[in-house]
């Protein structure tokens, strides 16, 4: 037999590649967290039997993932969710106690506060906000005019400002000017003056619009700057994690699909919209395969809120579609339909392939969490109210999280607890009927509470038969709103005017 000889330099090559040592492990897993604006929690086919359409990308991710039943937006409103995610703090402790910011608006997120990206940055990762902000900027004004924005000058607030490495974004919703794209600290072209669109689903404001943005291309445009940037992070920094946010603006008004997938829901341009949003899903989940770093990255695709009545409900219902599946309300409302939204969790090895929890989450758990991924300890001021759901992504069934506070449009606060919800307020306290001045004229009680486990659609108020639980609820509602958080630890100070005005906290009368 022929004797073989193995040289040192091979012996020593084999055993690198065998253990891993031709290349420095990434320890941390990659973190890609993909928000939609406005899509409703029935318009996902993974979690709606009844959907008129299929959402492939957003199923497959269900299926080698973990459906989240019961995850929430903080708010019925984009604004405040967006504040909760980024910083783990309900939004109503700051200055904004209801509704949202304008295009132009100062900075919502204090200088100096912890948010997700500055947590992740300081444990090594790549920051990058991608889409959507809509949480103020530091824009800088013509010299000796009050409101007239020098689009030359550098923004001095901007996400960059607040933990992000880079920023591709636009300030606010699509339908809020000015429309511009902000590349870290300045715009990528100077606007000009722009009319509004008088397309029924294409409406949007007035305003200023640079030469480089056009309404119909920003979705696959924002898109492709995700997908860039994966590409590039993986090439240039192949053992440094990254954390991506990317905050799409659709299916938020204005809706518009491109030609590509226009009738292709087969119910109106909304149905179209959400199955282009699907499929811009889809490419970013493939640059994250084609990069290599599928198996270690975490995949979280949710919503802001529920789905916006623009949908046109009345329209999508002739073909059984109904965007917040069996739920009341829907955007702006405290009722389930406002602020109950799809929450779908991949990661390979860690998360149980077509696996499902029905413990209640917010999108505000996310600072909690990633801070138990990277082993950091929060401080007293940081994530006041944000839990840790790594246990239950690792397949626990215990509750995480002892109550929640949900918010509407108009300022109204709900505690879930349990299977309770105790709204403080008399009807939607949002856009749907009843609004609240009608619900007071009809004589409706001033408070609402339901059983979810046993009246998930929120029509039977039992508000007069549980006077304990109610007293017990407001509470619990009371102490978490005066003590600054609702998590463990010291209480922390917020913004509270002396006068808030009633109807919008009730709560803060209570002695």
């Amino acid at each position: 037999m022929k004797k073989v000889v193995i040289f040192p330099v091979l012996v020593t090559v084999l055993f690198l590649t065998a253990c891993g040592g031709g290349k420095k492990e990434q320890a941390l897993p990659n973190i890609v967290y993909i928000l939609t604006d406005d899509m409703g929690y029935g318009d996902v086919s993974a979690l709606n039997e009844h959907a008129a359409w299929k959402t492939p990308n957003m199923d497959r991710l269900a299926s080698e993932g973990m459906v989240f039943t019961d995850a929430h937006s903080e708010s019925a409103v984009c604004t405040p969710t967006r504040y909760g995610i980024l910083t783990g703090r309900y939004s109503w402790r700051t200055r904004l106690k209801r509704g949202v910011l304008k295009g132009i608006s100062e900075p919502l997120i204090e200088k100096g506060r912890m948010t997700v990206a500055s947590l992740l940055k300081g444990h090594g990762y790549e920051t990058v906000c991608i889409g959507k902000w809509h949480l103020g900027l530091g824009w800088q004004l013509v010299p000796g005019t009050k409101d007239s924005i020098d689009f030359t000058r550098p923004l001095t607030d901007t996400p960059i400002d607040h933990g992000f490495d880079h920023s591709y974004i636009i300030p606010a919703s699509l339908d809020m000017p000015p429309y511009v794209y902000i590349e870290d600290d300045h715009v990528t072209a100077i606007p000009v003056k722009y009319t509004v669109s008088k397309v029924k689903y294409g409406w949007w404001r007035q305003g200023l619009t640079a030469p480089d943005f056009v309404h119909e291309q920003v979705l696959p445009h924002l898109t492709r700057q995700s997908i860039g940037f994966i590409e590039k992070h993986v090439k240039d920094h192949p053992d440094k994690p990254f954390f991506l946010y990317f905050a799409m603006p659709a299916p938020h008004t204005p809706i518009l699909p491109t030609p590509e997938f226009q009738g292709k829901s087969h119910t109106n341009p909304y149905g179209d919209y959400v199955l282009e949003v699907d499929a811009m899903i889809g490419k970013v989940m493939q640059a994250v395969q084609e990069a290599g770093v599928g198996d270690n990255t975490i995949f979280i695709v949710t919503s802001d809120n529920g789905c916006s009545p623009q949908a046109d409900y009345a329209e999508l219902a002739k073909f059984g579609h109904n965007p917040s599946y069996i739920f009341r309300g829907t955007k702006s409302d405290i009722w389930e339909g406002g602020h109950r939204i799809p929450f779908i969790v991949r990661w390979p090895g860690t998360v149980a392939p077509g696996s499902r929890c029905s413990q209640t989450v917010c999108l505000n758990d996310l600072m909690a969490t990633v801070a138990a991924i990277t082993g950091a300890q929060l401080p007293e001021n940081a994530g006041e109210d944000s839990y840790n759901i790594l246990p239950l992504l690792k397949g626990g069934k215990e509750a995480v999280r002892p109550s929640l506070i949900n918010h509407s449009i108009n300022g109204s606060f709900a505690l879930r607890k349990g299977p309770w919800k105790l709204e403080m307020c008399p009807g939607s306290g949002g856009w749907s009927h009843p609004k609240d001045k009608e619900a007071r004229a009809m004589g409706l009680p001033d408070y609402q509470l339901y059983n979810l486990d046993q009246d998930i659609p929120e029509t039977l108020n039992v508000v007069d038969k549980h006077p304990e639980m109610v007293k017990q609820m407001e509470e619990e509602l009371k102490k978490q709103i005066l003590d600054g958080r609702s998590t463990p630890g010291k209480p922390q100070p917020e913004v509270m005017p002396e006068k808030w005005p009633g109807r919008w906290w009730k709560v803060g009368k209570m002695k």
